[in-house]
């Protein structure tokens, strides 16, 4: 570990600091003005830096901005008399770490130099791993294996079939694998067959010519001749329509196909992944997928596993995501305090990694400080109870593929209201609660999934009651798309 660096022009300041880090073994080196440490920066970095705010010949704020520009990820700490607090805060909001009041507790200041440490040295772990591929992030022996899988599947052009849950990553695999493939110089072209009307997929996948249906006044190129050479990705490929399987059958048998309206084949030098987050056997069973076309598609199957299963990887996705949020905005990088992450890594997280991205997102936009706390965190996840305007002013957006219950934060400067008894749970929560406990007890597996489907069916039976049947006003009430609600109605079999 590099030293922690300590520049304050009071010698007392920097004795007691040098001591008391001393004693905790760690390393640190004392200057008395910001020009020795900018003399010093010309050839050593310190692990973090700690500086008064007013100095004789160079202020602290100064020194901060400079490291900021030139080392944006070095955590600096601000000293600070009360009389400065307003600098400091200003010096916060601009990219310091955290600033420390004097006089201060020794032990707290030796505290808060280890957090900027252990902050430090995990942002230099994340930037040693040089991923090429930033989003596809993790640590956890379940991600692993997808790695493993990835590199093995890497000199092969064979058919994959990704499975997992909405938002858990599934495109980015497929990119992966393009990528590392031999089709790695070829186009990447995805298609998303859920989200597509019904009678528009079919052009959108093989093209049509002029004059093929009302409105075609030019012929047109489909996905799979705009992927020629590389790689065609098939999203959710359990919602295609029946008898657009068929086409997508002949073509995966024959490598030709023919545009909507045309009579020439054309031949397609295509690989072919696709994706679901269905359980496309049970599909199969239910006479809504065909058997072939499932057996052509799966001859290698990669699992992709939701984010639940993988919670050790949240700390790592929260801090790029963050960073992510914080680059695209123009603002500076926020860091969850050790409680927040707690909180977020006991967090089901139903709509997986997109969730955890949108959340990062509001955080950026939303927490009032550097540092976020679990009173910042929407209430839904920190469990402080919110009005429902409140909540649904600050909700970050619903997760896709989950009803995503209404989220916010504390509005800065409310005044606090009085501490209130926690409500007694309603007469459906401890009915749901007595299922789990029955469901556990028997020895029933997949209880949260069984119970989830069950709290989305009633969930939406009741929306549609509301509004007489009208879907995309049912979605709206609850707050999810509605492509969202179309597939949750045909998963849960409440079509007509």
């Amino acid at each position: 570990m590099k030293p922690i660096w300590i520049v304050d022009d009071d010698q007392s300041i920097r004795f007691v600091l040098q001591k008391a880090l001393e004693r905790a073994d760690i390393p640190v080196r004392s200057f008395a003005s910001t020009r020795e440490v900018q003399a010093a920066l010309a050839t050593e970095q310190p692990q973090v830096l700690v500086s008064d705010i007013r100095m004789p010949g160079g202020s602290g704020i100064a020194l901060l901005q400079e490291l900021k520009r030139s080392q944006p990820h070095l955590p600096v700490i601000i000293m600070t008399a009360y009389s400065d607090l307003d600098s400091a805060v200003s010096a916060f909001q601009s990219g310091a770490f955290e600033y420390l009041s004097k006089p201060f507790d020794v032990d707290k200041a030796v505290d808060l130099i280890r957090r900027a440490v252990d902050e430090s040295l995990r942002e230099q772990g994340a930037q040693s791993a040089g991923l090429d591929t930033p989003e596809l992030l993790g640590q956890a022996p379940a991600m692993q294996d997808v790695f493993r899988a990835i590199g093995r599947l890497s000199p092969s052009l064979v058919t994959v079939l990704i499975t997992g849950e909405s938002g858990s990553g599934k495109e980015l695999v497929a990119q992966a694998l393009h990528r590392h493939s031999p089709r790695a110089q070829g186009p990447f072209v995805a298609i998303n067959t859920a989200a597509i009307p019904r009678d528009l997929l079919e052009s959108e996948l093989f093209g049509h010519e002029r004059g093929a249906f009302t409105g075609a006044q030019a012929a047109r190129r489909g996905r799979f001749e705009q992927a020629e050479g590389g790689t065609l990705f098939l999203d959710e490929i359990g919602d295609m329509p029946y008898e657009l399987q068929t086409r997508l059958l002949r073509v995966l048998s024959d490598g030709q196909f023919y545009r909507v309206g045309g009579h020439a084949p054309i031949r397609a030098n295509v690989r072919v992944i696709a994706a679901t987050h269905q359980n496309l056997e049970q599909r199969v069973r239910d006479g809504l997928f065909r058997e072939d076309l499932f057996h052509r598609l799966n001859v290698i199957r990669l699992r992709l596993p939701p984010l639940r299963e993988r919670r050790e990887d949240i700390d790592l996705l929260v801090r790029h995501f963050l960073h992510k949020s914080a680059a695209e905005l123009g603002v500076e990088t926020k860091r969850l305090s050790e409680a927040a992450l707690a909180v977020l890594q006991a967090y089901p997280f139903p709509g997986n990694v997109r969730e955890l991205q949108n959340l990062c997102h509001w955080l950026t936009v939303m927490a009032p400080g550097q540092v976020v706390d679990v009173k910042d965190l929407p209430p839904e996840l920190s469990g402080t109870p919110q009005p429902p305007a409140a909540a649904a002013a600050l909700a970050p957006g619903p997760a896709p593929a989950a009803v995503a219950p209404p989220a916010g934060g504390a509005q800065p400067g409310a005044e606090p209201e009085a501490p209130a008894a926690a409500p007694r749970p309603a007469a459906w929560e401890s009915e749901l609660a007595g299922e789990a406990r029955s469901m556990l007890q028997s020895g029933a597996e997949q209880v949260m999934d069984q119970l989830g489907q069950r709290f989305e069916r009633a969930l939406i039976l009741a929306a549609l009651e509301v509004t007489h049947g009208r879907r995309i006003e049912a979605a709206q009430r609850l707050g999810i798309g509605r492509n969202t609600i179309t597939r949750k109605i045909q998963e849960l079999g409440l079509d007509d």
